[in-house]
Order: structure tokens, then sequence, then C-alpha cells
């Protein structure tokens, strides 16, 4: 399983034609859907609170919990309440916390990949880049198209292939072969490639 690190190139100079405003349009994703969601949640769970405020200042019998009754037994915690539970709980809600500032702060990829295209912004997602490897890996190996798989993230390319039985691959002619082509399309992000071929293989047609 070779693996041979490759440099990272830009997919494109500094656009005079103000194309890059353009392209990280088209590659990345909106993180407005996350906001709009913890603010639903955060409305709903105030609008909840005043409703049984509400309800408890008309002394109407509350609707769920009774926010003085909860409160009380907030303050009461742990007493007899089992203390590896409130951690399991403590510990959850850290995690989402921390899940959701990640989100925040971390800019959405669509899939997509910028390519250098000279006066024009190209744009090509992921699923295309990854059939232009998947043929490359195919004629290096001498497999038919079911016999490669190329799995795409943001910063990493994994080519696998099941060879033919009686016909040996080489990982190193695989490698090199999807290497070039990644560096005549130069994608941004450029993602590192990696190249697994499988100890059984298929019966050929």
């Amino acid at each position: 399983m070779p693996e041979r690190p490759s440099p990272r190139r830009q997919a494109a100079s500094g656009s005079p034609h103000g194309l890059d405003s353009a392209v990280r349009r088209e590659t990345s994703s909106s993180r407005a859907y996350v906001a709009a969601g913890v603010a639903v949640v955060v409305a709903l769970g105030c609008a909840y609170l005043l409703l049984e405020s509400t309800l408890q200042a008309f002394g109407q019998p509350a609707w769920l919990i009774d926010p003085e009754s909860a409160a009380h037994a907030v303050a009461g915690l742990p007493g007899d309440t089992n203390r590896g539970l409130l951690g399991l709980i403590g510990a959850v809600l850290v995690m989402v916390g921390i899940m959701l500032v990640v989100v925040a702060v971390r800019q959405g990829r669509r899939g997509r990949r910028s390519l250098p295209g000279g006066r024009v912004a190209v744009v090509v997602d992921d699923e295309v880049l990854a059939s232009a490897l998947a043929r490359r890996a195919r004629a290096a190996a001498l497999v038919r198209p079911e016999q490669v798989n190329v799995v795409l993230s943001d910063r990493e390319a994994v080519v696998n292939v099941r060879p033919t039985s009686g016909m040996p691959v080489r990982a190193e002619d695989v490698l090199a072969a999807t290497e070039d082509e990644l560096a005549r399309l130069r994608p941004d992000p450029y993602p590192q490639l990696r190249v697994r071929v499988e100890g059984t293989g298929v019966v050929g047609a």
C-alpha cells in the first residue's frame, strides 16, 4: 500500500478577473442552516419556559414540568441520583457544544474543487474527479471498471483496486498514473493519493 505525499497546488493564481469569490461560493457551503437550527431550538426552549412561568404565575398546573420544582430538583443534585449518569449527560452536552463550535468555525464544503481555468472559473464535483482517477487507474491496472473504486475526501484520495486472478497489479504503476492525472488537473484542494491493491482477485471474463 504505497503512499507518496503530493505537494498542494493552487488551482488558480490570484485572480485579476474577480473570480476568487465565485469559486469560493461554488466550493463552500453556508453555515446558515446550522445557525438557524440552533436559533430555532433556543427559541422553542425560551417559549416553553415562558409558557410554564405564565401558567405558574396564574396558578395553573404545569404543562409538562413545574419550573420551581425543576429548579429545586436541580439544586438538590446529585443527592441520590446516579453520579455516573450525571457525568454521562454532562459529557454528551459538552460534546454537542464542541461539535456546534467546530461546525460554526470550520468552512463547509460542497464536495467540489476548483481547477485552473485562466480567465474563467472552473469547478468540478468530487465525483467527476474520482471518475477521472478511476479511469487512469483502470488503464494502469488493466482491469474492468467495477474492479476500481475511488474514495475522495477533502484531503485524501484512496484508490482501491481489485486485480484479476492470475494478473498481478503493481500498486506503484497505479499510483504513478493517478498522480499524473492529478498533476494534469491540479485540483484545489489537492488531495494526497493512496493506492490499495486487494489481496484476492476476481475471475476474469
